[in-house]
Parts: structure tokens; C-alpha cells; sequence
């Protein structure tokens, strides 16, 4: 915080400090898709199914989600429905990870409000690459929004 109020422009999140939560019930995939982003830095918490995926995101919210679509007791596409009709949890980004590879799997995706997809077998470059857009992204309209609150709290001291 400045001294004349909070700092709009700081980084809010970086890609070395975020919290990644890695959702998919296979446990090799688990494993490769941390391993991979490991040279990011931050937190990665995993979920093994989309109960497990739902209970983590209400319970620390991730700067991004990495989500299979084919899992057990709640598909992907279940998951990324609930997290994106959410108010509280809409602006998370969701990158979704699957061996599903049609053109309906990415549009039944995107209709669920994913905002990327990726193919398995993952690639490490590609993956990486996403990730770190989203999360500028995600950086940038939480800079936007305390903007705006900045914004609305100096017209409200002003008395407009």
C-alpha cells in the first residue's frame, strides 16, 4: 500500500507465488502435470475428482485450475459449470486437460466455461505457456477491479 491508498499496480499474482490446484483422477497424470509445473513456484494442491475439486476451491481459492473432463462422482465439465456459475469463483481460470480430442469435447468445454484446453498426452512447453497467460490475465482484471473500487471509493469521499 502507497501512501495515498492501496497499490493498484502491484503484482497481485505472480507466476512464482500462485496456487495451482491440478484436478484429475489418475494418479500418474497428477504427478506429470506437477511435475511440469514445479519450475513455476507457488502452491499446487491436487484433487483426484470433481468432488474433491469443489471442496478445495471453497475452501482455498486456486489463482488457476488445471481439470480433467472424465473423472468419477463429478465430471470436469460438472466442475467447471459450478465453479463458473459461481459468483465468488467465476474468474478463475480453467484450463481444461484431457485425452478427449473432437471438436465437440472442446466446444462442450468452452460451453461449460472453460476458458483453454489441452490435449493429453500433455506438453510440458504448451502447458507452461498457458498457464502463465492465464494467470497475467487473471492479474490484470483483479488490477482492473481494485482499480475500479479505487475508483468508486475517491468519487464516494468526493461526494459524486
Amino acid at each position: 500500500m502507497s501512501e495515498t491508498g492501496p497499490d493498484i499496480y502491484a503484482d497481485t499474482i505472480k507466476t512464482d507465488n500462485a496456487s495451482v490446484l491440478i484436478v484429475d483422477d489418475n494418479e500418474h497424470n497428477l504427478e506429470l502435470i506437477q511435475a511440469f509445473l514445479d519450475e513455476l513456484g507457488g502452491q499446487i494442491r491436487l484433487a483426484r475428482d470433481g468432488a474433491e475439486a469443489i471442496a478445495a476451491v471453497s475452501s482455498e481459492q486456486p489463482d488457476i485450475i488445471l481439470l480433467d473432463i472424465m473423472m468419477p462422482r463429478m465430471s470436469g465439465y460438472q466442475v467447471c459449470e459450478k465453479i463458473k456459475n459461481n459468483p465468488a469463483t467465476r474468474d478463475i481460470p480453467i484450463i481444461m486437460v484431457t485425452a478427449l480430442n473432437e471438436v465437440g469435447d472442446v466446444e462442450r468445454a468452452l460451453d461449460a466455461g472453460a476458458d483453454d484446453f489441452l490435449t493429453k498426452p500433455v506438453n510440458k512447453l504448451e502447458l507452461l505457456t498457458r498457464v502463465r497467460s492465464l494467470l497475467r490475465v487473471r492479474r490484470l482484471k483483479l488490477q482492473l477491479d481494485a482499480a475500479i473500487d479505487e475508483v468508486r471509493t475517491l468519487r464516494n469521499q468526493s461526494g459524486g
